[in-house]
């Protein structure tokens, strides 16, 4: 038996969190065993129209349904988590992870319907999961959301090490720091693969402590004494929640939720024991009124100027329980993910116009990162000396970037590898290397429709978007070869009718007369018919216009 183990090969394979900032999953693979460490979600790029999430495909999990013994999460971040409940319907495997990270999934769930119940496993760090030939340790690490961990894999092949998402903080909120002695011992043991993230490597030195913007947020409460404080941040960043709630009980102040995000995390952090409030000191977001301004701080979503969050509502006057004013100050505790600096921007002008106190990191020590700097980064490397290194987690430069940080720390070019999504990893007893891909790429989460949106529905809904559409109607007989009415025109993003009628009548024109042509052709067949009409048109409109809409003819028998 142990010489067929010997024989057979290790397949490390990402499906997401390569090139871009989430969507973090990959699969492991040995024989009849798959394990799967995290599940998360990105968010649309600015072509995805319409488009409200991007998950991993997953399609190479469900055509191996069977080898899957489980998912593993690291910690509770949608670019972790996010698209558990839409994978676990049709790769429905037992999930594990620590106690908040399985509190926030159990939430998430809940919004969704399955035909068999998922099955959610507590662990925590320290805690040894089996599943198939995988052996799974979770080791604690910092990060900004509480019980995030690492984690140690044992596999025929010795250990694969997956750091997650984190940072040495040495003063955390919650009085644990990152199992530095754990991950040092996995280490001297021999690990065979590192696997560690890469969001911050462009920085150096190290990344500051939460604690820091603790002390910042209680110093604009003393200095913003007389106003309404509303403070947005990640629904998740628990710690961060946490000191905010610390800062206005200690300075006398009641705090309100808002944001369906936020109100979730914070029910379940209390729930499950990860936050703690002084009594009296949460209010509903109903009961604002009841109090002055200066006795009250909103902790909000928002912080990435998603359109429709708690934030955005309030900015453009929206929501119906807090309107700001110039007796307000809106401290926005986040950094812009990538992409989100224009809904940012938008935001904050439009606060501004509003007269709002607006504090943001560009001006105040108001965030922190969750992501190790390039000095943390080589702690993770000595501390685990491995074999072999696969940088994840991040844009391509990011990739590159980190494979630099790793030769400078000693390792060989030829054993780091640059992955990509899709790609198989191998490894066995003669080394590592690539061999081969799987179905991967992005499935669209547009509404309740799930994977429905694609590629030509995108390019229409561009199409649409940049030039417009023409509807032409006509009604025919076939059998006499007469056009009986019409055509009649409706243009829609294109040109506006009341001002554009002449070219409107060219248009009807043109359109009879390409039906005409084809009838006295006797051509019947209907998409001849409508083909005919389409390119006659859009010749003609190029021409006149210089723009190409969408034409959609209609044409109907009698």
């Amino acid at each position: 038996m142990a010489k067929s183990k010997v024989k057979s090969k290790l397949k490390i394979i990402p499906l997401g969190g390569l090139g871009e900032i989430g969507k973090n999953i990959t699969v492991l693979e040995y024989e009849n065993d798959i394990i799967v460490v995290d599940c998360g979600l990105g968010f649309p790029d600015d072509d995805m129209l319409g488009v409200d999430l991007v998950i991993p495909d997953v399609s190479y999990l469900e055509k191996n349904i069977e080898k899957v013994r489980g998912f593993v999460i690291t910690h509770g971040h949608e670019d972790h988590i996010g698209a558990l409940p839409y994978v676990l319907k049709t790769v429905n495997a037992p999930v594990f992870g620590t106690r908040l990270s399985v509190g926030i999934v159990a939430n998430k769930l809940e919004e969704h319907t399955f035909s068999e119940k998922p099955q959610l496993n507590c662990v925590e760090a320290g805690d040894v999961v089996k599943l198939g030939v995988f052996s799974v340790e979770f080791v604690r690490v910092n990060h900004s959301i509480a019980d995030a961990c690492a984690l140690s894999i044992k596999t025929p092949h010795g250990v694969v090490f997956f750091s997650g998402d984190f940072k040495l903080d040495l003063t955390p909120v919650e009085g644990k720091i990152m199992d530095i002695p754990r991950i040092g011992e996995i280490g001297n043991q021999g690990v065979t693969m590192l696997l560690c993230e890469s969001t911050n490597v462009e920085r150096p030195g190290y990344t500051p402590s939460e604690k820091k913007v603790g002390k910042s947020l209680d110093g604009i409460l003393q200095q913003y004494a007389d106003k309404r404080v509303i403070i947005a941040t990640f629904s998740s960043n628990v710690h961060r929640v946490q000191q905010i709630i610390n800062a206005s009980a200690a300075h006398g102040r009641k705090v309100a939720v808002t944001g369906r995000s936020m109100i979730n995390i914070v029910k379940t952090a209390i729930e499950l024991d990860y936050m703690t409030v002084p009594d009296g000191t949460l209010i509903d977001i109903n009961e604002i009124k009841r109090f002055r301004d200066d006795q009250l701080t909103i902790i909000t979503t928002g912080s990435q100027g998603e359109p429709m969050s708690a934030l955005y509502r309030m900015a453009f006057a929206e929501h119906d329980k807090v309107q700001l004013g110039p007796n307000d100050l809106v401290v926005i505790s986040a950094n812009p993910i990538p992409g989100n600096e224009k809904f940012i921007g938008n935001i904050i002008n439009e606060l501004f116009r509003k007269g709002v106190g607006v504090l943001y990191d560009a001006l105040a020590d108001v965030h922190v990162s969750g992501h190790a700097c390039q000095e943390e980064l080589k702690l993770m490397h000595a501390l685990t000396k491995p074999k072999y290194f696969m940088p994840v987690h991040g844009e391509y430069r990011h990739l590159m970037n980190h494979k630099q940080l790793a030769q400078e720390m000693g390792m060989a070019e030829n054993h780091i590898f640059i992955p990509e999504i899709g790609k198989i990893l191998e490894i066995d007893k003669d080394g590592a290397r690539f061999n081969g891909t799987v179905p991967s790429g992005k499935i669209l989460v547009d509404g309740y429709g799930v994977g429905d949106v694609g590629n030509i529905v995108l390019r229409d809904r561009r199409h649409l978007s940049q030039d417009g559409l023409i509807v032409v109607v006509a009604t025919v007989d076939i059998d006499e070869r007469m056009l009986l009415s019409g055509p009649d025109v409706v243009s829609r993003g294109f040109v506006y009718v009341r001002e554009a009628e002449e070219l409107m009548d060219e248009v009807r024109t043109i359109a009879r007369d390409a039906l005409l042509d084809c009838l006295d052709k006797n051509i019947t067949d209907w998409a001849e018919l409508k083909r005919c009409v389409k390119d006659d048109l859009s010749k003609f409109l190029y021409q006149k216009t210089k723009r190409k809409p969408m034409i959609l003819p209609v044409v109907m028998n009698v």
